[in-house]
């Protein structure tokens, strides 16, 4: 029996083409393929329509995500940098076409929060609208919808081969959070035997993952990274939710320590001989012009104590009161959070920590250098200063080491003229630091100048 004779029985008892019997019976001679054949009423096929398009409502979460709308989401963002601004209203605008015409793939990729659910619901609620069938639902829950139909109750709908069928050949399917499932061998295998199938029909399909391609199974990439098929947007923006917010509101952030440091108490040190005093008034400068409008990086050079923090918090202070998500964190402590994110009963997981860090509007990193330089802290603080670089995202980056005793991988990016502007604080520590520490600005002065 098929799906829509277990589910629908009689017809519309005002219909006048059946009577509300549902079904009808063409008068046609006996050599005509349709003789003696019954029908669906189109009374009929209406109601099956409007039950499947609910039914697949349930099965997706999709009626709780009926106000994620085109019209509901704010393609500007709330106090977001130009960078962030630019880079979502373009999403946008290709989210937006698509949903008039869906027509290939479309991969929507960036962190956690970001507003990809919100399109990828509204490309599903502008579909519903025009009349046709979707499916939107998570991989996790996909999955576990498939694992109840292998012991089918008297309650399940359908079994498993009905149910994966629906999903492939699902006219638009929208699978959202592609990536959190757990990767056991069976989940993978579904998971590809559903996109391959998909992938050979050009069925249009809509995915969202928190994960970048290369850490996606190996066969799923090469059916996402098909330029002839899917388009892939990315969005830089950093949890939507949080957007405008101020300083980011995480155990992470330390810019509450250093809400005293501003431009207005930065104090000028007056007995200093004059080309220090002409430095430090350059490097205030530097960052007052940088803190009205953030735009690539600024890196602060000079020795412990010169006043390099001071004026980073100024910057992340000020751009926290003008309503942009600010992240202040010390290295070393950026790193102990990272591990310990790995632990079981942690309750922010590592990818969600590390996704918000990484599209921050605003990150200021303090005393790179001073972590332990394990294989692992390299690699960490690599894929940050990579993802930021390669995204062009404000970021401020204070130091007490030469440049040639950082990362090689880092210096690279922090040197790169084109984005980064190296500022030297060439003034002795304001604490008194040992001789040697003030002589310390000789060897990055000429780095920074060169």
């Amino acid at each position: 029996m098929s799906y829509s004779d277990r589910h629908y029985g009689a017809g519309d008892p005002n219909c006048p083409i059946c009577g509300g019997i549902g079904y009808i019976r063409y008068d046609v001679p006996e050599d005509h393929p349709s003789f003696g054949k019954v029908y669906d009423c189109t009374c009929r096929r209406s109601r099956i329509e409007a039950e499947r398009q609910a039914y697949l409502r349930r099965l997706g979460g999709l009626e709780h995500l009926s106000e994620k709308t085109l019209a509901s989401f704010n393609p500007d963002g709330v106090g977001l940098p130009e960078a962030h601004r630019g880079n979502l209203r373009r999403v946008y605008e290709r989210v937006a076409a698509y949903a008039q015409n869906p027509e290939g793939w479309l991969v929507l990729t960036g962190g956690y929060g970001c507003g990809k659910t919100h399109l990828a619901a509204a490309i599903a609620n502008a579909q519903i609208e025009a009349g046709h069938r979707v499916l939107f639902v998570t991989a996790p829950d996909l999955l576990d919808h498939l694992r109840a139909t292998f012991r089918p109750t008297d309650t399940e709908e359908e079994g498993y081969d009905a149910r994966f069928e629906e999903v492939r050949t699902t006219p638009l399917l929208i699978l959202d959070d592609l990536g959190i499932e757990s990767p056991t061998p069976w989940a993978v295998e579904k998971l590809y035997q559903l996109l391959n199938h998909r992938y050979n029909a050009r069925l249009p399909t809509v995915i969202t993952t928190n994960h970048s391609l290369d850490e996606i199974e190996l066969r799923l990439r090469s059916r996402l990274s098909d330029p002839d098929l899917c388009q892939m947007l990315t969005i830089t923006a950093p949890d939507y939710r949080r957007a405008g917010a101020g300083a980011m509101g995480s155990d992470l952030n330390g810019l509450a320590l250093y809400s005293h440091m501003t431009f207005e108490s930065f104090e000028p040190r007056r007995n200093l001989p004059q080309q220090e005093q002409d430095n430090l008034r350059r490097a205030l400068e530097a960052a007052k012009e940088y803190a009205r409008q953030p735009d690539g990086w600024l890196v602060l050079m000079g020795p412990y104590g010169c006043g390099k923090t001071h004026l980073a918090a100024a910057i992340a202070n000020m751009q926290s009161l003008h309503g942009t998500a600010v992240l202040f964190v010390t290295v070393p402590d950026l790193l102990d959070h990272l591990r310990a994110a790995f632990a079981p009963n942690s309750l922010t997981p590592y990818d969600k920590r590390f996704n918000e860090i990484k599209t921050i509007p605003l990150l200021i990193l303090d005393d790179l250098g001073t972590e332990s330089a394990t294989p692992w802290a390299r690699e960490k603080l690599y894929q940050l200063f990579n993802y930021r670089y390669a995204a062009r995202l404000p970021t401020v980056i204070t130091t007490a080491h030469e440049l040639e005793d950082l990362d090689p991988r880092l210096v690279t990016r922090m040197r790169d003229k084109r984005l980064s502007r190296l500022v030297l604080v060439g003034v002795p520590p304001y604490l008194g630091e040992p001789a040697s520490q003030q002589e310390r600005p000789t060897k990055a002065r000429r780095m920074a100048d060169s």
